[in-house]
């Protein structure tokens, strides 16, 4: 049983769900095949609500811990940054820092079906920036199930607001502040540095009066804009082994159908989660590696990851005069996330 496609079957309306079973979905059949025990009733048919319930079981068992052994184990664990569940994030603090220390907010993949901010505390590239004095920030965001990824990156930039209003707490310096992720975390870092400061000095909240402008991101495997209708001109026609369905565009945004693309409302919701038409001259340096160097993409995997994304960020970037090193691109020696993020948080601060 796959979850994204299900998690993309939940959001249509309760009568649809209703009438999709074992009986009439191929998926759900294989999936009753494979998992015979998640047919809560016995009666030999397989629903979405049992499938789902399932499905939930047996992530709540494989999701990794944020201690994850042998990792770094984080100064401060699992700070609500916001009213969801799932708005938690945990911080690696520099040690012995005589002055505020610049951070990287580091944001988990997954497709915004999954993921977990655990995984930061093994990656090498954490251990290394905390050893150069750079503090880092792990967090994790709600998924597409539970709102659409608008919303979700609108709480990833809350994220960035809530450790700046708390910055004074931990030794961190507002000044110095920068994204990075693979895939979602990718795409979610991109139009944090690309996206117009979302501060609302009037906010009663004073966590959204703070900035969420950024010194410099890195994008492993980026998509280049979140506006899926802009895909085609630069990655081709799609064939029937990228997509999952035909409603998953609009089911993206928790649209009842593409058609909405062209109302007033989708056209907004498009233009808010366009990275491509928020860079401006003013952005930061950007670091961008998508190491599935293809002609055309040929399955799900490249259409979502290949390089092609990538060069129509630089292309973007060029045009706007922004910094924006395509990694596959450079000449050698290629710069390094660790030498870069160093280059923009530490020494332009000397």
């Amino acid at each position: 049983m796959k979850q994204s496609l299900f998690c993309l079957l939940l959001l249509l309306p309760p009568s649809v769900q209703a009438q999709i079973t074992s009986q009439t979905d191929e998926r759900l059949k294989a999936g009753l095949k494979k998992f015979p025990e998640a047919d809560a009733d016995k009666d030999g048919v397989l629903t979405l609500p049992e499938a789902m319930a399932h499905l939930a079981k047996r992530k709540k068992k494989s999701t990794p811990d944020t201690a994850v052994a042998g990792g770094l184990q984080p100064d401060v664990r699992d700070v609500a940054y916001g009213a969801h569940e799932r708005c938690r994030l945990d911080l690696y603090l520099a040690k012995e820092a005589a002055r505020p220390t610049p951070l990287v907010v580091m944001i988990h993949g997954g497709g915004f079906r999954n993921g977990d901010k655990g995984r930061w505390a093994a990656d090498k590239t954490t251990r290394e920036l905390v050893a150069r004095g750079v503090s880092c920030a792990a967090v994790n965001y709600p998924f597409l199930d539970h709102m659409p990824v608008q919303d979700i990156l609108r709480q990833c930039a809350r994220a960035v607001q809530f450790l700046r209003h708390r910055a004074g707490e931990w030794n961190l310096d507002k000044a110095r502040f920068a994204a990075m992720g693979g895939s979602a975390g990718a795409g979610t870092s991109l139009w944090l540095a690309t996206r117009d400061d979302l501060r609302d000095p009037a906010a009663a909240d004073p966590v959204l009066r703070e900035s969420t402008r950024l010194s410099c991101a890195v994008c492993n495997s980026t998509q280049a804009t979140y506006d899926v209708s802009r895909w085609e001109s630069f990655l081709g026609r799609p064939g029937p082994e990228v997509r999952t369905s035909e409603a998953e565009a609009a089911l993206f945004y928790h649209l009842p159908s593409i058609e909405a693309f062209a109302t007033d409302a989708g056209r907004a919701i498009l233009k808010e989660c366009d990275m491509l038409s928020w860079i401006t001259r003013d952005d930061p340096p950007l670091y961008v590696s998508n190491p599935q160097v293809v002609d055309s993409p040929s399955n799900r995997g490249e259409w979502l990851h290949c390089i092609h994304h990538a060069r129509e960020v630089g292309r973007e970037c060029k045009a706007d005069g922004v910094e924006c090193i395509v990694f596959q691109d450079q000449p050698e020696p290629r710069p390094g996330v660790v030498e870069f993020l160093s280059k923009h948080l530490l020494e332009a601060a000397r």
